[in-house]
């Protein structure tokens, strides 16, 4: 079948499952192997694609997991041969082997058989496959059960809902924003080091009441910023690790570490240790790479006594199926120049400073969100991973659309509680202003799907109304809670 015929890889999973059970396949080497479980679908965004299946070779069974591809290339293009969430995987599936490769091999060695199942699909039943898997698997507007009634509520009250929504999600941000700043200050209050201590909110902190004068330490709200910036940093697939990395590598450590000409490289050095991603380095490196680690293990054994921590392990990190200018190396790279701007040039005070100053909203988000765009130097600008060369040299560590979502997700919040709690409502409502006209570049699926099921698509550059359409897919479409919904109960009453 040529390449024109290509088609989606979930496709090929239902192929899988309507194996017959003993199936028989055959490996290029002509090694019969029995299907005698196909397995279960793993629906988690990472790993192999079926769980614990069972096949039969020889005379031997083996239990574990199967990962199928569309071309048997795909395996190491999709860093499936470095990851050790593919250890336990006991048959690769494929619909092309152009070379006829038998096997593929894990992170560990271990040697595996790689199938075909071209074979077994005729013509007829690929057609009605791809007939019914022709819409992206991001595709949500089966989930909007009213897209073909919407408009059967009256433009207004959509609008409405939407906007009501859009402030509902920016409140709770500002409170969970809020939660973690106490949890911060009380951590410090007691002088618990996180995370190397595990630990229970105690009773104590469930009845303490916090007032403005409680937050009066510049370290916390640091602290704070560093965590949120991270995170949003991580994107949906490395939020977590990133948050737990702005937690371990904390200001307290930062702040250890001696200002001199080479801080910055210190700081990218520290994380990347510390992230656990220099723990899995290729074999073959390239000079620069080489230079590269060579430099950030001195800095690394000059401020290591400082550290007391524990560390993340690279198996943390998700590189698959994200674009290489997202991968986390580029963006911790990023996140050290940002770290150095909050550490060294005042970043809470300049940003502080140009909300009281400047007047024009558009000219306030226009300087505020320069400050996240971060332009690519030094050895990741040419480099997504350690030992691999970038085809073209990436331009941003941090680009215009992240740093939208910076804005909407962590700066704008962030100095809705920082100027509420210490009184200054005139500067919190106009946060929250400059939030209710914000014009993102972003785009987003989820966002584009709602605005045309519900005929809003002149909204989806409005952050309100945007981060309304995120609100209403996660907390009511996907959760069938229609008649919960205002446009719902109108739509199907």
């Amino acid at each position: 079948m040529g390449s024109e015929s290509k088609f989606h890889e979930g496709v090929l999973y239902e192929v899988w499952q309507k194996l017959d059970h003993n199936t028989i396949l055959e490996t290029i080497n002509g090694e019969e192997i029995a299907v005698l479980d196909c397995g279960a679908l793993n629906h988690d965004s990472a790993g192999p694609d079926f769980k614990n299946a069972r096949i039969r070779i020889g005379n031997l069974t083996y239990v574990g997991d199967i990962e199928i591809d569309y071309d048997y290339s795909d395996w190491k293009l999709h860093g499936h041969n470095i990851d050790n969430k593919y250890n336990s995987v006991i048959l690769h599936v494929t619909f092309e082997n152009k070379n006829n490769h038998g096997y593929v091999y894990t992170r560990s060695g271990r040697k595996i058989p790689s199938v075909t199942i071209a074979n077994l699909i005729n013509s007829d039943e690929i057609k009605k496959i791809k007939e019914t898997h022709s819409e992206e698997k991001n595709d949500i507007s089966g989930i909007l059960k009213c897209s073909a009634v919407a408009e059967n509520a009256p433009i207004e009250l959509r609008n409405s809902h939407l906007y009501k929504l859009g402030i509902e999600r920016f409140n709770k941000k500002c409170n969970k924003i809020y939660e973690r700043l106490k949890e911060i200050q009380f951590l410090k209050d007691a002088g618990i080091k996180e995370p190397v201590i595990t630990y229970d909110l105690t009773e104590e902190f469930q009845k303490r009441e916090f007032h403005h004068k409680d937050f009066h330490s510049k370290e916390v709200w640091m602290q704070l910023l560093y965590e949120l910036l991270f995170e949003a940093l991580g994107y949906s697939k490395n939020k977590n690790p990133m948050t737990s990395l702005a937690r371990k590598a904390d200001i307290e450590f930062l702040k250890k570490i001696e200002k001199d000409g080479v801080v910055l490289q210190k700081y990218e050095s520290a994380l990347l240790h510390i992230s656990g991603l220099t723990g899995a380095l290729p074999k073959e490196l390239d000079k620069d790479t080489k230079e590269y680690l060579e430099a950030a293990e001195l800095h690394w054994n000059s401020i290591k006594p400082f550290y007391d921590g524990d560390y993340l392990d690279n198996t943390q990190w998700q590189f698959f199926r994200i674009r290489p200018q997202n991968f986390p190396t580029v963006r911790i790279a990023g996140g050290a120049r940002i770290l150095y701007q909050l550490l060294h040039n005042d970043l809470i005070g300049i940003i502080t400073k140009k909300i009281k100053e400047i007047r024009n909203i558009g000219v306030l988000v226009n300087s505020v969100r320069s400050l996240f765009v971060i332009k690519s130097d030094g050895y990741w600008k040419s480099h997504y991973v350690f030992g691999e060369r970038a085809s073209t040299d990436i331009k941003y560590f941090v680009g215009a659309s992240r740093a939208d979502e910076i804005m909407i997700n962590v700066i704008l919040p962030y100095f809705a509680v920082y100027f509420k709690i210490y009184g200054h409502e005139q500067l919190t409502d106009k946060v929250v202003k400059t939030y209710g006209i914000y014009e993102q570049r972003a785009e987003n699926q989820i966002i584009h799907n709602v605005a045309d099921a519900l005929g809003v698509q002149s909204k989806v550059k409005k952050t309100v109304y945007a981060q309304g359409m995120i609100d209403l897919f996660r907390n009511y479409c996907s959760k069938n809670k229609c008649l919960e919904c205002e446009i719902g109960k109108v739509v199907f009453e």
